[in-house]
């Protein structure tokens, strides 16, 4: 495995933990659920960097389970905003 390679997702790695910590203080904060999804998608990113870090294997990046684990991600964030706006529909209307 590249030194380099894996230096770097190491950092993403860690970068998406603190993304998905802060993202968990402000819901713990403002109890806003979109902070929570944004949370989970974060800490999900971090998992699939670390399957492409413990799969040692960095060139093969196509294995499918890769992309359906970032593909839940992203379906994360995007219901979070889904339903974000949702609710904000919903208040205003009343």
């Amino acid at each position: 495995m590249n030194l380099f390679y894996s230096f770097l997702s190491g950092a993403i790695l860690m970068g998406c933990w603190v993304a998905g910590v802060f993202f968990l203080r402000f819901w713990r904060k403002t109890n806003d659920r979109l902070f929570l999804w944004f949370c989970s998608a974060f800490w999900i990113l971090a998992v699939e960097r670390l399957v492409l870090i413990v799969m040692h294997d960095q060139k093969r990046e196509e294995h499918s389970f890769v992309y359906l684990i970032r593909l839940v991600a992203f379906l994360l964030i995007l219901l979070g905003v889904y339903d974000k706006n949702r609710v904000e529909r919903e208040v205003h209307s009343d």
